[in-house]
């Protein structure tokens, strides 16, 4: 749609689409530079996905690692993202992560209210890889109390996982709290759990962890440099002038259509096509079709929609960030991390056979499960893994909801050919399959799918058994809990190159259009460095996207009917 400047109601340098972990980065990055910008989110919350997600950050040599000693060269660094993305991803997108990343992390810790720190030992996901790391280079916010965000509290998107009674836990805190029946660290965990709790009750905090704290304190940085944001304003359309540049959008605010102009640029960071089930029919594989995302309820892919109606080219829409879960009774999406690694447990298909390492990798799993149609898979344990450890939000030795047995989830039953029969799986071969694995329990080497080799899936395993991942399957009762093919968001979009500029098809550039986050083709391609791959490179493709819109010289600024006012949330 082309449009002038002067119809425009508001006018900035620059416009951020979408108040995630990206969107947010770039606005920051951009008010450093002294450019005019305002961020619009079509949700009644901001954060996006970053703010119910682990809110780790993967960008190897960031400050916080450096002074940990965490040092790597860029070499290696290169040459795992070049083994992990296969050839898939232009060499000079990932060159401009690696070298770009430390820079916005240096950017981010100028300010008092970014405060992280490394999450050690949580592995990077291929670390047997050549410039892998079995203690990880994940980085995560410290806990954050929101009453900081003053009059923005009550627009910080709530966290599905809340804890009760206001208990707050870093991942660190619960990879040991997950071992609370079975080492004196995770007891540790618990008495430290507790006393948060106790604490506050007394001093009445507000407290975040993860993705919440992340964009809390992402939020305050905003808050000092007065860059405004807009709720409830959802972006319709893009606006382009005589020559096909970008220079404003079309949104929805307050029941109106408003245009709001960009002198010199607009970065779309709305997320992925999460919840668009007729894209995801479109572009996923058959059994990732269904809605199983746990990605913010407002990612609806409108951002890669509006640029593909500018001939937008687009890369990865067969793939997510997959993620096996199940379905809470209640309808939420729970996905399944540490659970994988329960030692007396293994995930079966249809007809009762394991089909892949159950404690690799999210993606690799869900991958593998594709690929195979083993959907649904089922998540077999005993009744010594429930009393042992969590699963799905329940805590060891509680038993599940009856919710989750009358939608047929959970089943339960005093032998493993009875589960059989109840889940719809051969007997024969169920109890076959149990007792191969209960012979790897024994010596400690799963023969078939190498479980536990890797310090990936060792992290959250039972460091008391020879291989934290192996236990045998003996004690009744037995319980199958239906897994599905989930995904964390969708890993398509917008192809962009090196400096976030989104591209036609014949590889010629859009001015004016950038893109970062789930709204462009992942720059990890169809693999997962480690926690955080995501986020990160949202993160530090939103500083070269503004960096790039700094070099940019805008038009002279004209009047405009509704100018917005520093650090407006409405």
């Amino acid at each position: 749609m082309s449009g002038t400047e002067e119809t425009f109601d508001t006018t900035v340098d620059f416009l951020v689409v979408g108040s995630g972990g990206g969107g947010m980065a770039a606005a920051i990055t951009a008010a450093h530079r002294g450019i005019d910008t305002l961020v619009i989110d079509k949700g009644a919350t901001f954060g996006g996905s970053t703010a119910i997600s682990g809110g780790g950050i993967w960008i190897p040599n960031a400050p916080t690692l450096r002074e940990k000693g965490v040092v790597d060269s860029r070499e290696s660094i290169r040459r795992y993202l070049d083994i992990i993305t296969e050839g898939t991803v232009p060499a000079d997108r990932l060159d401009a992560f690696v070298d770009k990343g430390p820079e916005l992390m240096e950017l981010l810790g100028r300010s008092p209210h970014m405060k992280l720190y490394w999450v050690k030992g949580y592995s990077d996901y291929h670390p047997e890889y050549e410039g892998g790391r079995p203690l990880g280079r994940t980085i995560e916010c410290t806990p954050f109390d929101t009453r900081a965000l003053k009059e923005d509290e009550q627009f910080q998107r709530p966290n599905s996982m809340k804890g009760p009674l206001g208990l707050w836990v870093t991942s660190k805190d619960y990879h040991d709290l997950a071992m609370v029946k079975r080492t004196w660290k995770g007891r540790k965990a618990s008495l430290v759990a507790a006393w948060r709790v106790a604490s506050n009750v007394i001093r009445r905090r507000h407290m975040a962890t993860g993705g919440r704290a992340l964009v809390a304190r992402m939020r305050m940085v905003l808050q000092d440099a007065g860059v405004p944001l807009w709720l409830k304003t959802a972006m319709t359309e893009l606006i382009v002038d005589g020559t096909g540049a970008v220079v404003g959008v079309l949104a929805e605010r307050d029941g109106q259509t408003i245009r709001i102009g960009a002198r010199r640029g607009v970065l779309l960071a709305t997320g992925g096509f999460d919840h668009n089930q007729d894209m995801r029919a479109k572009y996923l594989p058959k059994h990732g079709v269904p809605d199983v995302s746990a990605g913010a309820r407002e990612n609806t892919g409108d951002g890669i929609v509006a640029g593909q109606k500018l001939g937008a080219a687009v890369d990865l829409m067969d793939d997510a960030w997959w993620m096996p879960s199940v379905f809470h009774p209640m309808g939420a999406v729970i996905p399944l991390v540490s659970e994988r690694c329960i030692p007396p447990s293994v995930i079966v298909d249809g007809r009762g056979e394991r089909f892949t390492n159950e404690s690799s990798p999210y993606v690799n799993f869900v991958h593998d499960q594709l690929s195979g149609g083993h959907v649904p898979a089922w998540f077999v344990m005993d009744g010594k893994a429930k009393s042992r450890y969590p699963f799905a939000q329940v805590l060891p030795g509680v038993p599940f909801p009856q919710g989750f047995y009358d939608s047929g989830v959970v089943h339960k039953a005093d032998t493993l050919r009875d589960l059989a029969d109840a889940i719809g799986v051969k007997a024969d071969t169920l109890v076959a399959t149990i007792d191969r694995f209960n012979g790897f329990a024994r010596t400690g080497k799963d023969e078939d799918f190498g479980r536990g080799d890797s310090a990936y899936d060792r992290y959250y395993g039972d460091p008391t058994m020879k291989n934290p991942c192996l236990d045998e399957i003996t004690q009744g009762p037995f319980y199958a809990i239906r897994c599905e093919a989930g995904d964390l968001g969708t890993k398509g979009g917008l192809v962009t190159d090196a400096d976030a500029r989104v591209l036609r098809e014949d590889g010629s550039v859009i001015d004016g259009l950038y893109a970062t986050g789930n709204t462009s083709a992942s720059v990890m391609g169809n693999e997962y460095a480690g926690a955080g791959a995501t986020i990160g490179p949202a993160m530090v493709f939103g500083y070269i996207a503004a960096q790039h819109v700094a070099h940019v010289s805008g038009n002279a600024s004209p009047d405009t009917r509704h100018h917005s006012r520093a650090g407006e949330v409405a």
